[in-house]
């Protein structure tokens, strides 16, 4: 009789699983200070990358802060390539670790800023950037590859970081030099 109780509970929650819709992947990019929230689509930021034109909230947020959306567009569409085999096992070394822990407090989803689920989405939105990229990544592969429906980004963490390092390209040219290729 326990036996059908639990047949039937599988059924019912494989059916309920069936049913759900899957996040394949970020839709929006929401932008967290505090208790303001500010969403840009995704779409919106790949029409960015691919045209050049923003819309939507986007063309509103780059003319409001005076910025050039040409800069954003070259930040958009550059790549990094990265050996896939050597990245997943960098994520998972010791210093990997404790470098996605950090980031995760900056990009993580919306609802759930715990590591637990925001330092995996990080790790899968990287492999699966690589892997989509055939071994290159850039912020719209690595958004497209985002395995939760919003991805939220703390403003005031992040504005933290970037008055740490001078430029994007610091960051990304010092995590792609050649001392990774050694690891």
């Amino acid at each position: 009789m326990k036996k059908i109780s639990n047949l039937k509970n599988l059924a019912f929650g494989l059916i309920l699983i069936s049913n759900m819709p899957m996040a394949n992947s970020a839709e929006k990019v929401a932008l967290v200070s505090g208790a303001f929230v500010r969403s840009i689509k995704v779409s919106n930021i790949e029409h960015l990358a691919e045209t050049g034109e923003a819309r939507g909230f986007l063309r509103d947020a780059l003319r409001f802060s005076n910025q050039n959306p040409k800069d954003l567009v070259e930040i958009l569409n550059q790549e990094v390539e990265l050996p896939l085999v050597t990245t997943s096992r960098l994520m998972n070394s010791k210093i990997g670790i404790v470098i996605i822990g950090r980031v995760a407090k900056i990009i993580h989803p919306l609802k759930v800023p715990d590591k637990s689920v925001s330092v995996p989405a990080l790790r899968s939105a990287v492999i699966v950037g690589l892997k989509e990229g055939d071994g290159k990544i850039n912020a719209v592969r690595f958004l497209k590859a985002y395995p939760n429906k919003t991805l939220a980004i703390n403003i005031p963490l992040l504005y933290n970081l970037m008055n740490r390092v001078e430029t994007i390209s610091d960051v990304i040219k010092y995590f792609s030099s050649s001392p990774l290729q050694d690891l």
